[in-house]
């Protein structure tokens, strides 16, 4: 059972019951990224709730919310379960991506004046290569907030609601695309490239350039995500 394999955290904070659901699922959804659950580990909502130090009921709401971001999976008869990482869906979801940034670029080319998001972006990313950040998790956070800008940018509310939806489902495999300096440093040129590009109006050459920066990040998270989950298994059968 999963309870006996992870580390025990201190209980939640007591809070309101809602609250307690949300930093239940907090908890859980970043251990899931932390791949210290993998693929076929089952537990119950009794071993959560022990192992948190709360009811059985923000557990519940928490899994279920769990579930229905497609993390998890119940069975009437076996209990709760972590889902296999679907990689065909994660393909769609990035090709979803995909087309929603593009017609996000050809949109933001199309407005009078230059957002104020662009500039925001430019602090960020166009900066000598000593005030870069170089955390992974920040990377990442910087990362998401570079797509979603240039989306938020471009005016459509409905395609970045989608947008952001979109986001949510890639994280747990997106996030691991900045554990590794040379991705951080290719994110930091490739992100650059594309600025420059929509600054400029060359819609078709940002959108080349950030067709190809997704599509690549897409073939590397999932040779990244293989890898993490053969070494969270070797790690918990001791090195076998």
């Amino acid at each position: 059972m999963i309870g006996a394999m992870l580390a025990i955290p201190a209980p939640v904070t007591a809070a309101p019951r809602t609250n307690l659901a949300e930093q239940v699922y907090v908890a859980l959804k970043a251990e899931l990224h932390d791949f210290l659950w993998v693929p076929g580990d089952r537990f119950s909502e009794a071993e959560i709730g022990a192992r948190l130090g709360v009811s059985r009921t923000p557990v519940r709401e928490a899994l279920f919310r769990l579930r229905n971001e497609g993390y998890l999976e119940v069975e009437a008869k076996t209990g709760w379960f972590v889902r296999p990482i679907d990689f065909d869906t994660l393909d769609e979801l990035y090709d979803l991506r995909i087309v929603l940034e593009l017609a996000s670029l050809a949109r933001l080319a199309q407005r009078d004046r230059e957002p104020p998001e662009l500039a925001a972006l430019k602090d960020v990313w166009l900066v000598p290569a000593a005030e870069r950040i170089v955390d992974g998790h920040a990377v990442g956070a910087a990362d998401e907030e570079f797509h979603a800008s240039l989306v938020r940018a471009a005016g459509n509310a409905e395609i970045a609601r989608v947008h952001r939806d979109v986001t949510e489902r890639i994280r747990i495999v997106r996030r691991l695309d900045f554990t590794r300096a040379d991705r951080i440093e290719a994110t930091y040129q490739e992100h650059a490239k594309i600025l420059r590009a929509v600054m400029q109006r060359k819609t078709e050459q940002a959108q080349m350039l950030l067709r190809s920066h997704i599509e690549q990040s897409k073939a590397e998270v999932r040779r990244i995500t293989l890898h993490a989950l053969h070494e969270a298994r070797v790690r918990r059968h001791g090195g076998r």
